[in-house]
This record gives structure tokens, C-alpha cells and sequence, in this order.
């Protein structure tokens, strides 16, 4: 029975994906993947109550911290798959899809979730290169999804980039393999190689960290190779950027943290941290330049992933059990809060046929309903309160003093009030600017889950409830130092 409820988050959307490939989408099957999601979310939250357990002869593996990633992959995907029904029909009503797009977006998002699901599950080293690698090929055929010149351009780039970043990790897992042979460590598993990781010849591990990093840092949007991100999430259809926004880059940058795990015991924690901190810092950089002159709002909530990662990248190379607990933490704010985001532009997008900011003016008035989740889900991604961002932040923060790094933690700072003031500027045009156009109505279908994802990003601004004990024991496989 513990087998199969570790196997269920990757076997149900597998499942799900099967019957949307037989079936196609239809009115029947539109809301499957609704449901698929859901039955993620309880698997997910089964196993967060429950003690590490293992499936497939150890290939799988759930502790705290994979429980805790699910719980996150769960949330952010019923957001959007619920959303999905009224957005494709909106895109077939435009013209802009077909029967045979919705039955390969239903096969797609499916597998998609599914690939995420065995990455956190992964016991090993190499099985969780192979599921990320899976989500780079399966989203690229999401992001082109239009079949649009900028759609496909789009597409390309994300492949392009991501294989290289993705071949660099490649490259660090083989030497990760040599390291450990030369030490009698003929195994990839998290486990054992964290049990015999002072046996790893430091020179080489240190060239492995490095190639590590670098390349799951680049699925993850971190600087310097963010480059495929603001591309990739504006032309994909808005359930599937809220998808790859709220969690796959979480996903990408779950690796990092088990990477670094067996970095800090071979290495001890300065070679790690020095690392995260300059990409962290780097991206933060990037997205306040990149975010003063933005014209385009699905942009803008893309270079607006690209701090939220550098934040977490922060959070990870402070590394005691506050910053840790606020990584997670902020994880999983940033996945709710985003999506919410990326659906609300996305009904926007379908509106006005447009994703440009002066497109926009007087959304207040227009559509009170769509503006007031859209104004709310901004505050969250500013980190005010009480959404669960400003906590996570504060937390960061704090830890970061604590731990001696008041200098990156205050740079930090700048750069963030860099950011507040661009996208404050930007989303007050949209809000107020102008006078009133045509209304723009918001479906129910839609409505709800845009709700549901601000309220529960406000609830863990004010209590982690249960989450409490999962947080801790989570922070402590990721390697919290007191």
C-alpha cells in the first residue's frame, strides 16, 4: 500500500495523459485533468503526514522535503487545470486552436505534471536528470502551442538554452559518478552518496558542484542563463506558464538543493553558498534592469520569476533552518501568487488580443472582478502582507543577518525596492490609466481558482497550520544548519 501511494503522483497524470491521447478533449474529458491534479494533492498530502517511504526497489524515494515539493506541484496544477477548460474554449471560440492542439495540450500537460512528479520522487541522481530532462521536451511543444512565428521562435530558445544548461548538469552528474567511484561509491542514490560524501575527492567535486548548478540553475531561470525564460512564459498559454512559472522552475531548483546537500558535507558549506549567493544576486540584477523598462505584462511577470528564484537562491546559500524553512516557504507563496497572475493575463490576453501595457487602461472599471485578483496577486508578488511572500521574505532576511551576510542581504534590498517601484508603476497604468473601455468579463470556471490561489497564499501569510512540522523536517533534509 505505501508503494503505490508513493507511485500515484507520477502514475495518475500518466494515467490521465493516456485518456486525454484515446479520447482527445471534449466535454467530457476537460475536466480530467482537474481531477488528476486533485488526486496528486492527496497523494501528496497522504505522504506529508506519513514517515519516508520508498516504491519501485528504492527507485522512488518520499521524505519530507519530495512531500512537501508535491504538495506544491498539487496546488499549483489544480489551479491550472482548472483554469484549462475555459481557456481552450476561449482559444477555439478565437480560432486559435483545434480539436487536435486540445487533445496534444491535454497529453502534454499531463505528462508534464507527471515528469514533475518523478523528479521530486527520484532517489537518484540520474533518474532525476532524466525527469527534468522530460519536461524540457514536453513544454517546448506547450510553449509553441499557437504555432505562431514568435510561439516557435520562443520554443527554440527554450530548447536550445535548456539543453545546454541541461548538458552541463550531464556533465556534472558523470564526474559526481567518477568522484564516487574512485571512492567506492558505485551509486547515484541522495542517500548514499550523502553517507560517503567526505570519501569524494574534493577537486572534482568542486568542478561538479559548479557544472551542477550552473545547469539546473538555468531550468530554474537563474542568471546568467535566464535568457529562455521571459520568452518561453509569455507566448505559452497561460495554464501551462502558470505551471512553469509557479513550479517547474521550483522543480529545477529542488536539484540544487539536493545537490548542495552533498556539497556542503564533501566540500564544507563556503563553496556552495559563495556560488548561490552570486547567482542569486545576479539574477536579482538582471530583473530589477530588465523590469524598469518593460512594455509587456506577461514579460513582466516572467522577469518577476526570475528575482522570486534569485530570492530562493538567497534563502539556499544562507542555509540554516529559518532561511530554509522561508525557501520553502516562499516556494510555495510564489507558486500560488504567480499562477493566479499568469491566469489573470492570461483572460486579459484573450480580451484585448494584446499583451502590451498600454494596451491596458482602466482595468478597475472594466473589470473589477479580474482587476481586483490581478491588483491582489501583485501585492503578494511584492511581498506585502499578509500574503505569505512578506513572511518568507522577512524570514530570508533575518537569517541572512544571523548568519553574516547583512552585506548581500542589504544589496539584496536595493535591488528589491528597484523592482517594487517598476512593477508598481507598471501595474498602476494598468489599473487606473486611461478611461473605460469595453467590460471584460471574468468566467466563473476561472474565478474560482484565481480566488482559491490568493486566499491560500494569504492563510500562509498569517498561520502554517499543519505545515508547521512538514516545513522543519523538510529544512532538515535539505541540509539546515542550526
Amino acid at each position: 500500500m505505501d508503494s503505490l501511494l508513493v507511485i500515484a503522483p507520477v502514475a495518475v497524470p500518466a494515467a490521465a495523459a493516456c485518456v486525454y491521447a484515446v479520447l482527445g478533449w471534449n466535454r467530457v474529458t476537460a475536466w480530467l485533468g482537474t481531477l488528476s491534479a486533485a488526486g496528486l494533492l492527496s497523494c501528496a498530502v497522504a505522504l506529508a503526514a506519513g514517515d519516508r517511504r520508498d516504491a519501485l526497489g528504492g527507485l522512488l524515494l518520499s521524505d519530507a522535503l519530495s512531500a512537501f515539493m508535491l504538495l506544491v506541484i498539487g496546488a499549483v496544477a489544480l489551479l491550472a487545470m482548472a483554469a484549462s477548460p475555459a481557456y481552450l474554449a476561449a482559444e477555439l471560440a478565437a480560432g486559435h486552436t483545434g480539436p487536435r492542439a486540445m487533445r496534444r495540450y491535454g497529453v502534454l500537460t499531463q505528462s508534464f505534471i507527471a515528469a514533475m512528479a518523478l523528479a521530486v520522487l527520484s532517489s537518484s541522481l540520474g533518474l532525476l536528470w532524466v525527469a527534468i530532462e522530460a519536461t524540457t521536451i514536453l513544454t517546448a511543444f506547450l510553449v509553441g502551442h499557437r504555432r505562431t512565428r514568435q510561439a516557435t521562435e520562443a520554443a527554440w530558445k527554450y530548447v536550445v538554452i535548456c539543453s545546454v544548461g541541461i548538458a552541463l548538469a550531464l556533465l556534472g552528474i558523470v564526474m559526481v559518478h567518477y568522484a564516487g567511484t574512485r571512492a567506492g561509491i558505485a551509486s547515484l542514490d541522495w542517500v548514499v552518496l550523502a553517507e560517503h560524501a567526505n570519501r569524494l575527492d574534493p577537486g572534482v567535486m568542486r568542478i561538479a558542484v559548479m557544472l551542477l548548478v550552473l545547469g539546473f540553475g538555468t531550468k530554474a531561470g537563474l542568471a546568467p542563463m535566464h535568457a529562455w525564460l521571459p520568452d518561453a512564459h509569455s507566448q505559452a498559454p497561460a495554464p501551462v506558464s502558470a505551471l512553469m512559472s509557479g513550479v517547474l522552475l521550483s522543480v529545477a531548483f529542488y536539484a540544487i538543493l539536493r545537490v548542495k546537500v552533498i556539497a556542503d558535507l564533501a566540500l564544507g558549506a563556503g563553496f556552495a553558498r559563495v556560488l548561490l549567493v552570486v547567482v542569486a544576486l545576479a539574477s536579482l540584477a538582471v530583473a530589477a534592469l530588465l523590469l524598469l523598462g518593460q512594455r509587456d505584462y506577461k514579460r513582466l511577470l516572467a522577469y518577476s520569476s526570475i528575482e522570486h528564484m534569485g530570492l530562493v537562491a538567497l534563502g539556499a546559500a544562507i542555509g540554516n533552518t529559518l532561511a530554509l524553512v522561508a525557501v520553502l516557504l516562499h516556494i510555495l507563496g510564489h507558486g500560488l501568487g504567480k499562477s493566479v497572475l499568469f491566469l489573470s493575463a492570461g483572460q486579459l490576453h484573450q480580451a484585448l488580443g494584446s499583451s502590451r501595457i498600454h494596451a491596458v487602461r482602466g482595468l478597475v472599471a472594466r473589470a473589477p472582478l479580474l482587476s481586483g485578483v490581478f491588483a491582489l496577486g501583485l501585492l503578494a508578488l511584492l511581498g506585502l502582507p499578509p500574503f505569505s511572500l512578506f513572511a518568507s521574505e522577512l524570514g530570508i532576511a533575518r537569517a541572512g543577518f544571523a548568519a553574516g551576510l547583512g552585506w548581500a542581504i542589504a544589496a539584496a534590498l536595493v535591488l528589491m525596492l528597484v523592482i517594487v517601484a517598476a512593477i508598481g508603476r507598471q501595474g498602476r497604468r494598468m489599473l487606473l490609466g486611461g478611461g473605460p473601455g469595453e467590460a471584460i468579463a471574468l468566467p466563473r470556471s476561472v474565478a474560482v481558482p484565481l480566488v482559491a490561489g490568493l486566499a491560500g497564499c494569504a492563510v500562509l501569510g498569517i498561520t502554517l497550520g499543519p505545515l508547521h512540522s512538514l516545513l522543519q523536517a523538510a529544512a532538515t533534509i535539505a541540509g539546515a544548519t542550526p
